[in-house]
């Protein structure tokens, strides 16, 4: 991805089916992780957005792998570092862990049952976190 990204030469961008860019970098990370978590966990199937199983397919999963390889890809275009790759284990609707990485700042987020950390530079720190979903509304 970061070999893209720090190219020289223009990226190769084409369009998706819903009109959003996809870019090589957006290919390889899907790759990359893809392999990975079959490696890791061959029995939790995976969705990501570069391959969408249907809805037939996968509306009856309990557990799986939510992943967004390459999110920003409009920023990641721009080459202006706010970009991000974004894994999350889903659980019955609900993430129970996840990864946001930021790879040009090589800041690392993630959170398990309840708690969530901040890795930079090698330093992993335990962070605060609170419900960010916007309150509910009721006309």
């Amino acid at each position: 991805m970061m070999q893209v990204y720090d190219g020289a030469k223009p990226m190769d961008v084409v369009s998706k089916a819903d009109d959003s860019p996809v870019t090589a970098a957006d290919i390889a990370a899907h790759a990359v992780i893809l392999k990975g978590l079959q490696a890791l966990t061959p029995d939790i199937p995976v969705l990501s957005e570069e391959a969408p199983q249907s809805w037939d397919e996968r509306q009856h999963w309990q557990r799986y792998w939510l992943v967004d390889p390459l999110d920003g890809t409009k920023e990641f275009i721009k080459r202006n570092g706010e970009f991000t790759v974004n894994i999350a284990l889903i659980e019955k609707g609900k993430a129970v862990l996840g990864v946001v990485y930021a790879p040009v700042m090589k800041v690392m987020y993630s959170a398990a049952e309840g708690k969530a950390w901040k890795e930079e530079c090698g330093v992993r720190k335990q962070i605060q976190v609170r419900d960010a979903r916007p309150p509910l509304v009721v006309i």
